[in-house]
């Protein structure tokens, strides 16, 4: 849990020191669970995202891009009638936990001067926003509706008293002195990471292990002395925002985790941390949500036409051979005089054989020599059609094949928008039944709305996320001078650099984009083909998103979420 109570008050000092005093512009609620404040403040705009998701709670400012429904949801309308324009007065945390309190301050719609508060309630599942009229602590509505049959202790609906969650009677670890951790600590009970945690409000098991391992060997000696040390971080807002990786995991705090023993990466504030860490993990949930049954469709179609491959290379097996069955019929026929009615077998010279071996042909007891020969010439003749037939069905099992491997890494990297766009292009080609009801709005001539990067020198490049997407890019939009990537034989995306003549920086970072949005982007030292768009073609009949294409250079990068994040800027 490295969103815990010291992360909190690191936040809301962040935020005290960028928007009080500021003024609430704009509201939207992009997401089911996400909030998303504009905020004018300083002669900037600041984008604060409070999130109740389930699993990515937080509260940051973002300099992330969400994309809003077309009709807002009710609680981002009461937000809108009750907060925009209004000045955000203070912003503090409820003691040492993780709750955020907005105190904001403004006209009504009849004029009157009205004090409200938006408090954020960071607990995993059980997060919620909640709008409270300040005068009279009466709660005017919340993201999440909570009765009391749901929680005993207090209820979270319109109409309802404010009621602060139950407090964990810890101590304060801001004022702790070493007298206060040796009175608390119990050094002869062991496990002094999870007494930390028991004992001191606001520490998470990450940094209570952080503060055992900085002190070595951990007694009442060291401990005391390095959990002052590092609270007195803490207390003068001395933060070095890091990211940790190890063992294929990352994890966030405001000072790096040495005892992860991982590489740890620097950021210049929480916020920034935070986008970093979240980039695209909220969404991807999301789209995993909404394309479950997509994506095991998909998953489903694949597994079937490779077990087809299967029968289909059986079948060309026995096919080719063929020959076999038209020399025995040649060698029979040759041979009529020799053969007996009720004969099983007959050895005869093999003369296309040039040392003038023999074969045994095998026979059937119940039918003529002429009608043995005949059964020769009847099966060569349906190996031959068989082999012809099954060899263009495995061509055609081999494109489905590879049609969705690309579809499953395209919902891999998909946002919800991008999802939809799959889902439509299965229907136009009749994997998947139209259920659109009649009257609702056909989106099939909507323009694909492209993904945009910014590489270091300001060049623009677009990224196609799906079939559709690619199609448009690569075939309508972009210029027949400018410079097309894609992973070498690897399933992706369509990047163009809206430009003829990129820089070597620019192209390495869009070839950076291209490993990122492929099935290739865990690993290292891609190899991604570039090419003039007049050498890229979509032949007759192919499937959506297929192109081929000639006078290509490769490069080789290995994709980083660092540069992909940056570039979106």
């Amino acid at each position: 849990m490295s969103f815990d109570g010291l992360f909190t008050r690191a936040i809301t000092h962040e935020f005290s020191a960028l928007l009080k005093g500021g003024r609430i512009n704009k509201i939207h609620q992009p997401y089911k669970n996400e909030i998303v404040f504009v905020i004018r403040a300083n002669g900037k705009n600041h984008k604060l995202l409070l999130s109740v998701h389930p699993s990515y709670a937080r509260a940051q400012l973002t300099n992330e891009t969400y994309e809003n429904p077309s009709e807002p949801p009710m609680f981002c309308m009461l937000l809108r009638k009750h907060l925009e324009g209004f000045i955000l007065e203070d912003i503090h945390q409820i003691g040492m936990d993780r709750m955020i309190v907005f105190d904001v301050r403004g006209r009504n719609e009849i004029g009157d001067i009205s004090s409200k508060q938006l408090i954020v309630e960071i607990m995993g599942r059980h997060s919620n926003i909640i709008l409270v009229d300040k005068t009279r602590n009466l709660i005017l509505d919340s993201i999440k509706h909570v009765s009391y049959a749901v929680n005993s202790h207090r209820a979270i609906m319109p109409g309802q008293e404010y009621i602060a969650p139950p407090t964990q009677n810890k101590q304060d670890p801001i004022v702790a002195t070493e007298e206060d951790l040796l009175r608390k600590i119990d050094f002869n009970a062991g496990k002094l990471d999870k007494q930390l945690v028991e004992q001191f409000a606001g520490i998470s098991p990450l940094f209570a292990k952080e503060i055992v391992y900085q002190a070595g060997i951990a007694n009442r000696a060291t401990l005391p002395k390095t959990f002052i040390r590092m609270l007195q971080k803490m207390k003068d807002h001395q933060y070095e925002p890091s990211i940790t990786s190890f063992d294929n995991k990352e994890s966030f705090y405001l000072l790096p985790m040495e005892h992860l023993k991982g590489e740890s990466k620097k950021y210049d504030s929480l916020s920034e941390l935070l986008d970093r860490f979240y980039f695209g993990k909220a969404d991807r949930d999301r789209v995993k949500q909404q394309a479950n049954d997509l994506e095991r469709f998909i998953l489903n179609e694949k597994e079937k036409n490779e077990k087809k491959i299967k029968k289909l290379q059986a079948t060309i097996t026995e096919a080719e051979n063929a020959n076999q069955h038209q020399l025995f019929g040649e060698l029979l026929t040759a041979n009529l005089y020799a053969v007996e009615k009720g004969m099983k077998e007959i050895e005869v010279i093999n003369y296309y054989d040039e040392n003038g071996g023999t074969v045994k042909i095998p026979l059937n007891p119940q039918k003529s020599p002429s009608d043995n020969a005949q059964k020769f010439f009847t099966r060569y003749q349906k190996a031959k059609t068989a082999l012809v037939m099954a060899s263009e069905q495995m061509e055609k099992a081999k494109e489905e094949v590879a049609y969705f491997d690309t579809l499953l890494q395209q919902v891999e990297t998909a946002s919800t928008k991008d999802i939809s766009e799959i889902r439509e292009e299965l229907i136009e080609g009749g994997y998947l039944r139209d259920r659109q009801k009649k009257g609702s709005k056909n989106v099939k001539n909507v323009k694909p709305i492209l993904e945009k990067y910014t590489a270091t020198d300001g060049t623009e490049i677009l990224v196609g996320k799906n079939n559709k997407q690619n199609d448009y890019l690569t075939n309508k939009l972009a210029g027949r001078d400018e410079i097309w990537l894609h992973t070498k034989d690897i399933p992706g995306s369509h990047v163009v650099i809206r430009n003829p003549a990129p820089s070597d920086e620019t192209i390495l970072e869009a070839a950076q984009l291209a490993a990122y949005f492929s099935k290739a982007r865990s690993s290292s030292s891609v190899p991604v083909d570039y090419t003039q768009i007049r050498h890229v073609k979509k032949p007759s009949g192919a499937k959506p998103g297929y192109v081929i294409y000639e006078n290509q250079q490769t490069v080789y990068v290995t994709p980083e979420e660092d540069t992909v994040l940056r570039l979106k800027r």
